[in-house]
């Protein structure tokens, strides 16, 4: 279908956000700023243990201070929602904890009261007594012994096609396990020249969105409303209605802008909690978690990956075998999703002919871990670009010219099955090696300030299967207005979105107005998540800007006046109803294409896309105290055709940025009783303005995705890619050490010295041993 266009592009223009001026001026809305009449604040009573059957709850204390309209356990909670468990993958997560508790800090109690400062004071005095039980933290340990079990039985929920295939479980503390295998992976480690065996270890860290999580029920004629601050609304809605046995048009759920979310507001958190409550008090109520809570809430997996390689004379991969052990914490949330998407990756971008994979989703007795930026693949990479380094370092290989010879191209089938199109994998490492001017002379510092470089390489395959569908009206005065379920949470998907209406229509993408996401009023959109929306709402927007074309073109001949473009619709309309009235309203759904793995864990169409990713690092390190500076570093992506490039810049540094955090900040530190000891910005540092090296580059090759709206795919994860693996390289190729464990400390590097020199320091206490 031929489109009209306007003289100047739209995709491709660099466009300002379209929700720029309220953010600066303080008038963006936010689900912080939503107050009701009658509302009650909840406060929220946490486990102190990690695993331990509740005895009692006493809450008559709490109860009996002034101001408090009520105190609430899992026994009122059943009275109105009769099995109050939730989640994506299984239906293991109960709203408020019943009979045992599974980390510390799980909800236990909630107090209501109209003053959120006398609802605090008084759930400080809700007293629990509990039957303290063994408790298991590692995810591997917990993967192959059953001593100490977090859940009796799973229920699967069976939500999403690719998770239909899980079952229940019994006597076991695996969630999910994937397998991939490929070629004879015996017979090429018994034909190999070397092999390779290293384990990389990943912490558990945590999202940090600058909002905190909230969610404001409040009870109707019709059903409930819920203001929430969600990335997922369409899941929200439909989750909530299976709770309480409704129709999914009883529940309303209307999100606004997201002060940040990097996968920490999917699916379901505390939607359903602040549903119960308001069903118990028959009251609005609002539940706001404060950053200290949402360390307990969800956070990223920490895992435990040891990969194995053969290589030929050449140094050709051969063959591998990938072991990944994700800890999932107390619930599963989607961490089977992570398990099994990120898991066919973990053989790396690379070209082998003999491939092994099993990558366990494992349950332990620390808060939960769910989608966090990159979706499980930060941590695939950390393992596959380190161990490359290290082949490449044993064989006398240039670790550029290594990858370069290894490396999967388009037309290649990965070890899926799936062949490999449009991943612009060559292109993106070249890039780097350009940016980072590899090929020229490198000034190694001083005596005892030396410095290093290394280059990392990742991609990631797009979550499927998926649905988006978009809805855009044309009022009688010929103006625009895009429905879409799309969250903007800081990424400019409201922009991107426009742009890709805008292009069709003929007209500018700052005169299309974005609805945010109501579910009353907007379609259904899976969630905003993995670098899905340019591509797949991305896709459905154009097919709804196309389907309104057709029916202004149908208007036109009806009236008697050939569409020519869309300074016509206006009249067209008021010569159809004789006045300044009407609408016309296209619609549009995108499915991509998607075949379930087989019992193998192959597909011939696993994927829609693939991004890429690549970093190159340059730093310095003391050897004298361990402590590193990252001089430059440059980052690339392949996201296809770029929609606003004004916003590819910022998609990249922030992703990049964010990485950088968790290689050499941040960590969740608990104790040896399942404890966590740093949950507030004093103690848990992500990185600060100082933290960004001085050169810091960023840049996108000229792709494009054939099956993407104008040639576009997703890029608010590409940049976090290879960040790791790089930094770990760059102190290699330095001062000669390995780091294989995140995050890379100065304490860690001088022990690594230290130990180099013969002359190894006490262990940390700390630290997790390697099972």
């Amino acid at each position: 279908m031929s489109t009209v266009t306007t003289p100047e592009r739209q995709v491709g223009r660099a466009v300002d956000r379209l929700e720029s001026r309220s953010k600066v001026t303080g008038a963006a809305d936010y689900t912080h700023n939503v107050t009701l009449p009658r509302m009650l604040h909840a406060k929220v009573v946490r486990s102190t243990q990690a695993h331990a059957r509740i005895l009692s709850i006493d809450t008559e204390a709490a109860r009996a201070v002034a101001g408090v309209f009520k105190v609430i356990t899992a026994r009122e909670v059943i009275e109105v929602i009769p099995d109050p468990h939730y989640g994506p993958a299984f239906h293991d997560q109960p709203i408020l904890a019943i009979e045992k508790v599974r980390h510390i800090g799980e909800p236990v109690a909630v107090v209501l009261a109209e003053d959120v400062h006398v609802a605090e004071m008084a759930a400080g005095l809700v007293n629990v007594e509990y039957e303290t039980l063994p408790a298991v933290f590692d995810e591997v340990h917990a993967a192959h012994h059953t001593d100490v079990l977090v859940h009796d039985v799973l229920r699967p929920a069976g939500t999403f096609p690719d998770l239909k295939h899980l079952a229940g479980r019994k006597g076991t503390n695996v969630a999910l396990d994937y397998r991939l295998r490929h070629g004879d992976v015996d017979k090429a480690f018994a034909e190999a020249a070397h092999v390779f065996d290293h384990t990389f270890r990943t912490q558990q860290v945590m999202h940090t969105p600058m909002e905190p999580m909230i969610s404001i029920a409040e009870l109707q004629d019709h059903g409930i409303i819920i203001h929430t601050a969600s990335q997922s609304p369409s899941f929200v809605r439909l989750e909530i209605a299976r709770l309480l046995g409704w129709p999914e048009n009883r529940v309303q759920v209307k999100t606004r802008l997201l002060g940040g979310g990097f996968g920490a507001k999917l699916y379901i958190k505390i939607e359903a909690l602040a549903v119960a409550l308001a069903l118990i008090a028959r009251r609005p109520v609002r539940v706001a978690l404060t950053m200290e809570e949402q360390f307990y809430t969800i956070t990223k997996h920490a895992t435990t990956f040891r990969i194995r390689s053969a290589v030929d004379q050449s140094g050709h991969i051969t063959g591998r075998h990938c072991e990944v052990y994700w800890n999932g914490g107390a619930y599963a949330d989607i961490g089977p999703r992570v398990t099994q998407k990120s898991g066919f990756t973990a053989g790396g971008p690379y070209d082998i002919a003999n491939l092994s994979i099993d990558s366990y989703q494992v349950y332990t007795n620390l808060p939960p871990a769910g989608a966090f930026r990159g979706f499980g693949i930060t941590q695939v990479v950390w393992g596959y670009e380190c161990q490359a380094d290290l082949i490449a370092r044993h064989l006398g290989m240039d670790p550029l010219e290594f990858r370069r010879l290894n490396l999967l191209e388009n037309g290649r089938p990965h070890a899926t099955g799936t062949v490999m199109k449009d991943a612009a994998l060559r292109m993106v490492l070249d890039r780097v090696a350009e940016r980072i001017e590899w090929d020229k002379p490198f000034e190694r510092g001083l005596a005892t300030v030396r410095r290093g470089r290394g280059v990392g390489l990742g991609f990631k395959a797009l979550v499927a299967p998926t649905t988006s569908v978009a809805t855009i009206t044309l009022a009688g005065d010929g103006s625009c207005t895009l429905l879409i379920s799309t969250v903007d949470m800081g990424q400019g998907s409201d922009t991107a979105m426009a742009i890709v209406a805008a292009d069709v229509l003929g007209i500018t993408a700052e005169s299309i107005r974005v609805v945010h996401a109501d579910t009353d009023v907007t379609p259904y959109d899976m969630a905003t998540l993995g670098s899905r929306s340019t591509f797949s709402m991305g896709n459905a927007v154009k097919l709804a800007a196309e389907n309104l074309l057709v029916r202004l073109r149908s208007l036109g001949e009806e009236v008697g006046m050939p569409y020519e473009s869309m300074g016509m619709a206006a009249y067209l309309l008021k010569k159809k109803f004789g006045m300044q009235a009407g609408t016309l309203v296209g619609t549009g759904s995108f499915i991509p294409s998607y075949t379930s793995p087989d019992a193998d864990g192959r597909s011939p169409d696993i994927t829609p896309n693939w991004m890429i990713g690549g970093t190159g690092v340059e730093l310095e390190v003391d050897t004298e105290t361990g402590h590193f500076r990252i001089l430059r570093m440059e980052n690339v992506v392949d996201c296809g055709t770029p929609l606003n490039p004004k916003v590819v810049e910022t998609q990249i540094s922030g992703a990049a940025i964010m990485q950088l955090g968790m290689v050499h900040l941040e960590k969740m530190e608990f104790d040896s009783e399942g404890q966590l000891r740093n949950a507030s910005f004093s103690e848990y540092k992500i990185p600060g303005i100082l933290d960004i090296p001085e050169h810091f580059g960023c840049d996108a090759v000229e792709s494009r995705q054939a099956s993407g709206p104008y040639g576009a795919k997703g890029i608010g994860e590409s940049g976090c890619f290879g960040v790791a693996s790089a930094v770990a390289e760059a102190i290699h190729d330095a001062v000669g050490v390995r780091i294989t464990s995140l995050p890379i400390t100065p304490e860690a590097v001088f022990r690594a010295l230290a130990e180099q020199a013969g002359q190894p320091l006490a262990a940390n206490p700390t630290e997790r041993t390697q099972p």
